[in-house]
């Protein structure tokens, strides 16, 4: 008989478990549908256009040398992404996944002594890092379902570590304009790591995204995280980065393990940096995604709040409920309540027809 738990750090079976979205297929197969094409999934705010053409192409160029090992240093990516942001390639971390870009910083910055500043509805995620080096969490209220940097800046103490803006916000899909991050990084004291997690900033007009990336060429406290995941359509293929000091990419690549991103990511990511095209149509999709989205719902009397973002968070009561119910539809959206949002569902913006029946079965489903 194994005995596994009372060999684990004490700490480890009590940690909480990210609850993924679901596959479709999974879905399907459990509902009785015939196949997975009669399932709509709104609920992992991916890309509804699917991935940058100029990706996929890369990804069936690189698919005959998949029996090499890829860049450990992300030669070519590092480059091109430094040249993109006006940063330098040492400024410049590949990652699997900006999520591992979070692992990486709780390595390096966390520990049972020490504790993040976070806003209470943020991305769960930062709990989970913090919670698996047993560091304290302070979770400042949201103000209309928006970080509240003021408060967030009162939050921190000597004892605070990592402070996490994620700007735009998951699940709430709103975001802090240019002057209140300007505010906020004039008052943060140097004994803090700031982490702006920006994964849907690609998302935003480029007169709407506050210049984060000056306080890392100003070799400020700061980190900065994007992902290839939303706006370019690679989620599958797990590839994201942090931009910061040199000193800060020092430490992380000390507890980063070797040969991190694998060779297709590196090559799909290079190649969607330039895709401006698909970038575009995204952007237009989802603009007329959210209007779509927000004049139905207000004709339908359905609270929600206003994002600018790929998706968007629905008040429907019984969220958990509201979720099955839409599922044994066909549809796929979030149930809220692990972030502390029972009422709601997160939907993604998804294409007209997608957007067009989540509304119609979030309809029949609250009646």
């Amino acid at each position: 008989m194994s005995n596994f738990g009372d060999l684990a750090n004490p700490w480890v079976p009590g940690l909480p478990v990210y609850e993924p979205g679901r596959p479709v297929e999974e879905v399907a197969r459990e509902l009785g549908f015939g196949s997975a094409d009669e399932i709509d999934k709104l609920a992992s705010n991916e890309n509804a256009l699917g991935p940058s053409p100029r990706a996929v192409r890369a990804m069936q160029e690189q698919a005959t040398q998949m029996h090499r090992y890829p860049d450990g240093g992300a030669y070519y990516l590092k480059r091109a992404l430094a040249a993109k942001l006006d940063v330098e390639p040492g400024q410049i971390l590949p990652t699997n996944g900006s999520n591992e870009a979070l692992e990486l910083l709780g390595h390096v910055f966390l520990n049972d002594s020490v504790e993040i500043v976070m806003a209470d509805t943020a991305f769960v995620v930062y709990r989970l890092v913090a919670a698996a080096a047993q560091s304290g969490v302070v979770a400042v209220p949201m103000k209309d379902y928006t970080h509240d940097l003021d408060g967030m800046r009162a939050a921190i103490s000597p004892d605070t570590r990592i402070v996490f803006v994620s700007n735009p916000n998951n699940p709430t899909g709103t975001a802090v304009g240019s002057d209140d991050v300007a505010r906020f990084m004039d008052s943060v004291p140097d004994t803090a790591v700031i982490c702006f997690d920006e994964a849907y900033v690609e998302l935003l007009d480029e007169e709407d995204r506050p210049d984060t990336l000056q306080y890392v060429r100003d070799g400020r406290n700061v980190v900065v995280l994007r992902t290839f995941s939303k706006v370019y359509g690679l989620a599958g293929l797990r590839i994201g980065y942090a931009a910061a000091p040199e000193e800060c990419m020092a430490l992380l690549n000390r507890v980063r393990q070797p040969f991190n991103v694998n060779a297709m990511a590196l090559a799909a990511a290079e190649a969607a940096l330039e895709d401006e095209e698909h970038v575009e149509r995204t952007r237009a999709m989802v603009r007329e995604g959210l209007a779509g989205l927000a004049d139905a719902l207000d004709e339908a009397g359905i609270p929600y709040v206003p994002s600018v973002v790929n998706f968007m968070l629905v008040e429907v009561g019984a969220g958990r409920t509201v979720f099955g119910e839409l599922q044994k539809r066909g549809v796929i959206v979030r149930p809220m309540d692990g972030y502390g949002l029972p009422k709601h569902v997160r939907v993604t913006v998804g294409t007209r027809k997608e957007n067009e029946r989540f509304v119609r079965e979030l309809k029949a489903a609250l009646a």
